[in-house]
C-alpha cells in the first residue's frame, strides 16, 4: 500500500511540460507583432530588432509589398508539386541566373536542404563524368553548414554531431585559414572545397578576398569545384546581392537561403551549366521546394533587393553602424575587442561570455544573436535607418555600461 504524505511534505507542482521538443533554450518573450525593424512582444513592450530571425526578416517584418504578393498568391493557389510547370518559379530562377555567375537553380525549403543539394550536385558531376571516386568535399573548421546528418559532418563541429551515430563519411575539415593544411587535404578522392565566405554561426569570421582567389585557382588546377555557403550572406546582406562578388570570385554552386524568402522558407541551389550537368531528372527532388507560396515571396524579395540604390543603401548603413559599434569598442574597452563584419552582417568580439553581452541586450529591449568566437552578431533588416542604426548603438552602450556595472560590484 502506498503510503499518503502530508500536504506539508508534498513536492511543489512542476512546471507544466510543453509538448515541444526541448531542443531550444528559449527566451522568455513571445512577440505578437513587428513593422520593420521593431517587434512588440505579448507584454506590450517594443524591442529593436538587430537579429532579424538569424538574418532571415531581410526586409523586416510585414513589409507591405512582401505581405500583399503572400496574401495575392494565397487566394490563387499553394502548391502543385514539381509533377507540373511552376511559372512563378521558372520566373524567381531566371531572375537569380540573371543576376549571379549561375545557370541553373534548384529551389528547397531550406539553407540546409540547399547544402545538401550542392553536396549532391558535386558528387554527381564528378560520377556523371567518369570520375565515381571524387566524392570527398574539403570544409573549414568554425563552419556551420545545416542540421542534416550531411551538413552535421560537413561543419564537423563535435557538439552537433554527438549523440547521432556514425558521422557521414565524405568530409574532410582543414584549420580555418590554414593554406598549407588545405594543399595537403586535396587528394584524388577529393570533390569540391565548401566554404562559407563569411563565417556566421563561427563568429562573423571573413575569408579574405585573396584566399577566395586562391581557392577558385587551386579548384581549377586539381579539377574541383568550389561550393560558397551563402546561406546567411547572400540576398545583399552584405551589400552585394551575394557576398563573393566583392572578392571577384565565381563559385561553381552556391547554397541560397534566409533572406531570400524574407521570413517564409525558401532556399536555392545554384549552379553553373557544367557543375549542374549530372543532376537529371529522377536524381533529385522535393516535394514542397518551389511551391507558388514560396516563389511568390522569393520574387517579391527580389523586387526591393535588385531595385536601384537598395544594396547602396545596404553599404551605406552598414558603414554608419560599423563606426558606431567601433566606437563602442573604445568606449567599453572592459567589454569589448573589436568589430568585424561587412554590411550589416557585424559582429561584437567580446571579453566577457558573449551570452551576458545578449542578455544585457534584452534588458535593452534589444535583440542580438549569439556566435562563435565568443562574438555577438547584429544582422538588422536591411530596410533598417539611420534612427534605428543610433538607437541601436545607445542600446548596445547601455547594456555595456550594465555589465561594466555589474564588474564593478563583484569586484566591490
Amino acid at each position: 500500500m502506498t503510503a499518503i504524505k502530508s500536504p506539508a511534505a508534498a513536492p511543489a507542482d512542476p512546471a507544466p511540460s510543453s509538448p515541444l521538443f526541448s531542443t531550444f533554450a528559449r527566451a522568455n518573450v513571445a512577440f505578437e507583432r513587428g513593422e520593420g525593424a521593431w517587434l512588440t512582444a505579448s507584454d506590450g513592450s517594443r524591442w529593436l530588432d538587430f537579429g532579424a530571425g538569424i538574418a532571415v526578416n531581410a526586409l523586416g517584418h510585414a513589409h507591405p509589398h512582401l505581405v500583399e504578393a503572400l496574401k495575392a498568391q494565397a487566394e490563387k493557389l499553394w502548391h502543385v508539386s514539381n509533377v507540373f510547370e511552376i511559372p512563378e518559379q521558372e520566373r524567381l530562377a531566371q531572375r537569380l541566373v540573371d543576376a549571379s555567375f549561375a545557370d541553373k537553380v534548384f529551389f528547397t525549403n531550406s539553407g540546409a536542404e540547399a547544402l545538401e543539394c550542392a553536396i549532391k550536385t558535386a558528387r554527381r558531376f564528378h560520377y556523371a563524368a567518369g570520375r565515381p571516386e571524387r566524392y570527398r568535399i574539403i570544409t573549414f573548421e568554425g563552419a556551420f553548414h545545416g542540421r542534416t546528418l550531411a551538413t552535421i559532418a560537413a561543419g564537423g563541429q563535435k557538439k552537433y554531431l554527438e549523440g547521432f551515430g556514425p558521422v557521414v563519411e565524405g568530409f574532410d575539415q582543414v584549420p580555418f585559414g590554414d593554406h598549407e593544411a588545405l594543399k595537403a587535404a586535396v587528394g584524388p578522392e577529393t570533390a569540391a572545397i565548401l566554404i562559407e565566405p563569411i563565417q556566421g554561426e563561427g563568429g562573423i569570421r571573413p575569408v579574405p578576398a585573396v584566399c577566395l582567389k586562391g581557392l577558385r585557382e587551386l579548384c581549377d588546377r586539381e579539377g574541383i569545384l568550389l561550393i560558397f555557403d551563402e546561406v546567411q550572406t547572400g540576398i545583399g546582406r552584405t551589400g552585394k546581392l551575394f557576398a563573393h562578388e566583392w572578392s571577384g570570385v565565381s563559385p561553381d554552386i552556391l547554397a541560397s537561403a534566409k533572406g531570400l524568402g524574407g521570413g517564409f522558407p525558401v532556399g536555392a541551389c545554384l549552379a553553373t551549366e557544367s557543375a549542374a550537368s549530372g543532376m537529371v531528372a529522377g536524381v533529385h527532388g522535393t516535394t514542397f521546394g518551389g511551391n507558388p507560396l514560396a516563389m511568390a515571396v522569393g520574387n517579391a524579395v527580389l523586387d526591393v533587393a535588385l531595385a536601384p540604390g537598395f544594396l547602396e543603401h545596404v553599404r551605406e548603413i552598414g558603414l554608419r553602424l560599423k563606426q558606431g559599434l567601433a566606437q563602442v569598442v573604445d568606449h567599453h574597452p572592459t567589454v569589448f575587442e573589436t568589430v568585424r563584419g561587412e554590411g550589416l552582417m557585424l559582429g561584437l568580439k567580446c571579453k566577457v561570455p558573449s551570452g551576458d553581452v545578449v542578455n544585457a541586450l534584452r534588458a535593452e529591449t534589444m535583440i542580438g544573436i549569439g556566435a562563435g568566437d565568443n562574438v555577438v552578431r547584429l544582422l538588422p533588416p536591411l530596410i533598417v535607418g539611420e534612427d534605428e542604426v543610433r538607437e541601436a548603438v545607445r542600446r548596445i552602450e547601455a547594456a555595456a555600461s550594465r555589465i561594466e556595472a555589474a564588474q564593478s560590484a563583484g569586484k566591490a
